[in-house]
């Protein structure tokens, strides 16, 4: 094989005779090479969600076309040390997710899950905030940097960092939760209000 000026002379091999073929643009191959990497990788990127850690990924990827959400989530789980799982299911009405309680012990340890889809494209900087009131007051706030996820057919999740419960006599009650998603350009994926109730005991 040899290279002129203008282009690359392929030589084509016959027993122990090679024949010439004809001159072949450079360009011609180049365009072929990253036709045929674009078909070899058109349904796969990765990215980092993490130093070191990279996630294959498919663009392009329709989970439910009728949803014009990147993001779509799915629910929302307490994890309470000693405890079973217990979630809220987030597909369901607004007005009925409105109605949803968890019962939590004063005191004791707990994180969030949340469950989640993603379509179409990757959602950088998704997050997780929440305003907690008690009789109207807002009296604790939580913002949670979930990361970078790319579409994907499985569910996917997010767990919180720790937290504990509010506790004494003056602090049991109820808690409204007002809770949402977005993500680094300001896309709201969801919005709504759940219910925490803390008590002296399970």
């Amino acid at each position: 094989m040899s290279i002129s000026q203008c282009g690359l002379r392929v030589f084509i091999g016959t027993g122990h005779r090679y024949i010439a073929n004809e001159m072949i643009s450079v360009t011609v191959v180049i365009i072929s090479v990253l036709v045929l990497f674009q078909r070899i990788n058109i349904n796969c990127t990765d990215i980092s969600q993490k130093p070191g850690e990279v996630l294959f990924i498919r663009q392009g990827l329709f989970l439910d076309a009728n949803n014009p959400q990147n993001a779509i989530i799915q629910k929302l789980s307490l994890l309470a040390e000693g405890r079973d799982e217990v979630s809220i299911d987030l597909t369901q009405p607004l007005e009925d997710i409105k109605k949803e309680s968890f019962t939590i012990k004063e005191g004791c340890k707990y994180r969030i899950k949340i469950y989640f889809y993603i379509q179409r494209e990757i959602v950088t900087g998704l997050r997780y905030f929440h305003s907690v009131y008690r009789k109207g007051i807002s009296v604790d706030k939580m913002t949670q940097m979930m990361g970078s996820y790319g579409p994907k057919e499985e569910l996917q999740s997010f767990t919180t960092q720790e937290e504990e419960a509010p506790q004494g006599m003056l602090m049991r009650g109820d808690y409204k939760i007002k809770s949402k998603f977005f993500d680094d350009d300001k896309n709201q994926y969801f919005n709504w209000e759940w219910h925490l109730s803390v008590k002296k005991d399970w």
